[in-house]
């Protein structure tokens, strides 16, 4: 393969693991968010503390890779988002809530804040399903019917759960004392819930897709795909086991954080080799829906220049505020 042929496959790599990033970055808070409504009202200021720094920084792993869709695959950018209009505008009115939400609230009456707060939750959990419900669509290919919808619905029911379980860990991880215990508790609440949405999930995939079902089974493919389940089943069994022993308290409270951040790179990793080489599967491939190699060279001068400029800020701030989280204070 020459370097021209390469290109649509390297900006899908890319695009892809600026999705990734921000689905276990943005994935956390959001999971903290909606969390929010089993906190008392000083439990909730330090849950706001511990992704406060960090929030704005995981969004824009986002816009960074629908930059990526828009200017180096338009074709499939306007196929996906024409398909996904409504559930991207409910998810940005989400995201917009959660923004508007977490200023509002450091400076609102004791009234008011409560109001701001639910408004947070809201925006987290909207936000939440509508991804749930576009990754659904996305992997189904748009199809129409019932059974698509029901797919789809099934995973906007279930990202949630697991953004709860990835915000359960977060704060086990950067807590202590009685919200870190309660943290726990979540966390075994949501662990069961997940599970069982991710096996529906994973044995419907293949019944809705054919193009999925033949990668999946063929052989000798199949015995190296076996690795990604078997696993994603050892670490969720990890994180169960781990949140019943004590030291998930002290020493190994960054361990349950760990599992779920390898549960999803290892499903990355499985959509990646179910839909590749397609950008929609059954519609449109890479070499199909990417922009001219004369494009796509000028667009990598802006990536080398933007994504480290990203990453860089990301590691930054993640360094600057490690640790546990003390008293949410406003100077």
């Amino acid at each position: 393969m020459g370097f021209d042929a390469a290109l649509p496959v390297i900006f899908m790599a890319l695009m892809g693991v600026s999705m990734l990033v921000y689905v276990v970055s943005d994935g956390y808070d959001l999971g903290v968010g909606m969390l929010m409504h089993r906190a008392t009202d000083a439990e909730k200021d330090v849950m706001v503390a511990s992704i406060g720094p960090f929030w704005d920084a995981n969004e824009t792993w986002l816009v960074l890779g629908v930059g990526i869709l828009l200017v180096a695959f338009p074709k499939a950018h306007g196929l996906v988002l024409g398909e996904l209009y409504l559930p991207v505008a409910l998810m940005l009115v989400g995201l917009t809530l959660r923004g508007v939400a977490f200023d509002f609230r450091v400076k609102a009456r004791d009234a008011h804040k409560r109001t701001w707060d639910r408004l947070f939750f809201a925006g987290s959990t909207l936000a939440s399903v509508a991804q749930g419900w576009m990754l659904g669509r996305y992997v189904s290919g748009f199809g129409t019917g019932w059974n698509f919808t029901l797919f789809a619905a099934a995973i906007a029911a279930a990202l949630p759960m697991a953004y709860v379980l990835m915000g359960a860990a977060w704060l086990i991880m950067k807590t202590d004392g009685e919200l870190q215990a309660r943290a726990v508790q979540w966390a075994r609440i949501a662990w069961a819930p997940m599970i069982g949405g991710l096996l529906l999930i994973s044995m419907a995939t293949p019944w809705i897709s054919a193009t999925v079902r033949a990668r999946w089974f063929a052989l000798p493919e199949i015995i190296a795909l076996m690795a990604i389940p078997l696993m994603s089943g050892v670490a969720l069994i990890a994180v169960a086991g781990v949140l019943n022993v004590r030291a998930v308290r002290g020493p190994l409270c960054w361990l349950p954080f760990a599992l779920m951040i390898v549960v999803f790179v290892l499903g990355f990793l499985g959509l990646a080799y179910s839909i590749y080489p397609y950008v929609v599967i059954d519609k449109l491939t890479l070499w199909q829906a990417a922009s001219s190699p004369e494009a796509l060279k000028v667009i990598g001068i802006g990536a080398c220049i933007s994504v480290p400029a990203i990453a860089g800020y990301t590691v930054f701030s993640y360094r600057v505020f490690r640790g546990k989280i003390g008293e949410l204070k406003y100077a």
